[in-house]
């Protein structure tokens, strides 16, 4: 089983086959090191036996940014959703990513808590996605799990309302847990996604970030070639897959994004906001 970093709500706690081990760092500290001396610091952490509570989105200083139009699946999406075709094709073959701010800490949601779509937005859909982990020189130090919430409708009816559809109350969750890039290693990853409905299944979809017509590398360069992160980072790396027209998350449903190395994050969705 890999290595996989906890936020717990007295600390960080390191996971290894079971066994659990209280680390004196915050994700901040290891962030601020470089890659071999934070993996020092976590595999120097006291094996104790304890059982560990509820646990918290796994950042504490980081903010979360995100990419998009990495994939072929997201530019079709965004074509399918607005009258703006040749942007989009741009973007995903252009030089320069579209990299966009998510979310500030504070305001991302973790494994079992509820995302959310707004009030005012009627075609809104969970993007999954794999996470980047970027220390404070721009290296990844891990990956998790990221659920990039989206108004379609909103971001349909124009490309600068972009903030709006993706900004809002709940509509980030990261986790459950970072594995460092040592023992999840370089991938690519394979992603599920479902959209539980009344029990049922009512949207499913694979992908594997091989697909991606970006590296990871490439999109951390471009965050960080203007911007200092001294607590390190989140980047979401993007989505392939995106629902038809016809399909938009519900109150009630439930979102459940799984990767075999990374874990499962799951999340109810909820209605959040007001219409003015």
């Amino acid at each position: 089983m890999p290595i996989s970093l906890h936020h717990l709500r007295d600390g960080w706690a390191v996971c290894h086959d079971g066994a659990w081990a209280e680390i004196d760092h915050t994700l901040a500290d290891l962030l601020a090191m470089p890659v071999d001396r934070a993996r020092a610091a976590v595999e120097a952490a006291s094996r104790v036996r304890f059982r560990p509570g509820p646990t918290l989105p796994p950042l504490d200083r980081q903010e979360v940014w995100a990419a998009g139009v990495t994939y072929r699946r997201s530019r079709d999406g965004r074509r399918e959703e607005s009258g703006h075709g040749s942007l989009y094709e741009h973007v995903y073959t252009g030089e320069r990513p579209e990299i966009f701010f998510k979310a500030s800490p504070w305001r991302v949601v973790g494994d079992g808590e509820a995302v959310g779509i707004r009030a005012d937005s009627g075609w809104d859909v969970p993007e999954a996605e794999v996470g980047l982990v970027l220390n404070a020189a721009g290296e990844v130090f891990g990956y998790t799990l990221g659920n990039d919430m989206s108004s379609r409708s909103i971001e349909g009816e124009n490309p600068l309302y972009l903030p709006q559809a993706k900004i809002y109350d709940r509509a980030c969750a990261v986790g459950p847990a970072i594995v460092p890039i040592w023992s999840a290693g370089p991938g690519p990853f394979d992603i599920g996604l479902r959209v539980l409905r009344d029990g049922r299944t009512a949207y499913a979809a694979t992908t594997s970030t091989s697909a991606m017509a970006r590296s990871f590398e490439d999109l951390a360069g471009w965050l960080f070639r203007a911007l200092s992160f001294p607590a390190g980072a989140v980047l979401l790396t993007g989505t392939g897959m995106v629902p038809d027209v016809d399909f938009s998350v519900r109150p009630g449903d439930t979102v459940e994004i799984t990767s075999a190395e990374l874990g499962t994050l799951t999340n109810p969705v909820i209605e959040v906001g007001e219409i003015g």
